[in-house]
């Protein structure tokens, strides 16, 4: 079985070293390949990752409806802001992969196809940053993907099950927890990242315009990659959030069930049910 817990995939990583090869540890023993198989599989998965987010900034991704497409290269153009160049270009990379994804294109679900920017924004620009090798993604993806299983077994990874929370505040939490180790912290420190992003995101709504996952969906992913980013600074510094990952997730979990269903992926609250958004002609999309 699939880590149930952060606590658990904890006392894992003490056994293994890290988040990362106790989560590989796991995956070769529930799959029955061979870790340097499952290893070769996920760089492919990084290299998906990566061609996204280079036809993203190219400014060519853009969706039938109109409402998506462009921003990406837009911010790339722009060039550094008072953050700095690492900020813009995390934020750039969110939004390619979101457009891709918004444009029918190739993009790994992480954890899905609507919060598919936000690890590749946090992970490939940290790499980037820090001049790490594909060994080091490797890992941090592994880790992310044992965070987002967590979330999976204990809540939801599903905007229409328990609202965007779900989808950017699960990315952002997988992506926290995976930059940091990137770091060479300690797995308990990415325990702290994955609460101080998730708990920052908590009670966030799934409300597509037009039903569509664009508005707002798209620039949410560059939402999440800045909260995701918040998380591994606060948490390299040193701060703690005094609520376990677990809890923080049960939490989530329970905030989702207490959605109405008009902020739950139905195109009826929040930003679906204003004005402007209902007089757009989404017709031909």
């Amino acid at each position: 079985m699939a880590y149930t817990s952060f606590a658990d995939l904890l006392v894992a990583a003490e056994e293994h070293e890290t988040l990362a090869a106790a989560a590989l540890h796991l995956e070769a023993l529930e799959t029955g390949s061979a870790p340097e198989d499952l290893r070769a599989r996920m760089r492919t998965t990084l290299d998906v990752m990566r061609s996204a987010v280079a036809d993203g900034r190219s400014g060519r991704a853009s969706s039938r409806s109109g409402l998506v497409g462009g921003d990406a290269a837009r911010l790339t153009a722009a060039g550094p802001g008072p953050a700095g160049p690492f900020f813009t270009d995390s934020l750039a990379a969110a939004l390619a992969v979101a457009e891709v994804n918004a444009s029918m294109g190739r993009i790994v679900a992480a954890p899905t196809g609507g919060a598919s920017g936000v690890l590749p924004g946090v992970l490939l620009s940290l790499a980037e940053r820090t001049e790490a090798d594909d060994d080091a993604l490797v890992d941090a993806l592994f880790t992310a993907a044992a965070v987002g299983g967590i979330i999976a077994a204990r809540a939801s990874l599903s905007g229409a099950a328990g609202g965007c929370q779900a989808e950017i505040g699960s990315a952002a939490a997988m992506a926290a927890a995976a930059g940091v180790e990137m770091l060479g912290r300690e797995p308990s420190v990415s325990g702290h990242a994955a609460s101080l992003a998730l708990q920052g995101l908590l009670g966030l709504v799934c409300d597509p315009v037009g039903g569509l996952v664009e508005v707002p969906c798209v620039v949410r992913n560059a939402t999440g990659t800045a909260v995701a980013l918040a998380g591994i600074e606060m948490a390299r510094a040193g701060i703690k959030f005094p609520i376990p990952f677990d809890e923080v997730v049960d939490a989530m979990g329970s905030v989702g069930r207490s959605l109405p269903p008009s902020l739950r992926e139905t195109a009826i609250g929040g930003l679906a049910g204003t004005p402007t958004a209902r007089n757009l002609n989404l017709e031909d999309s």
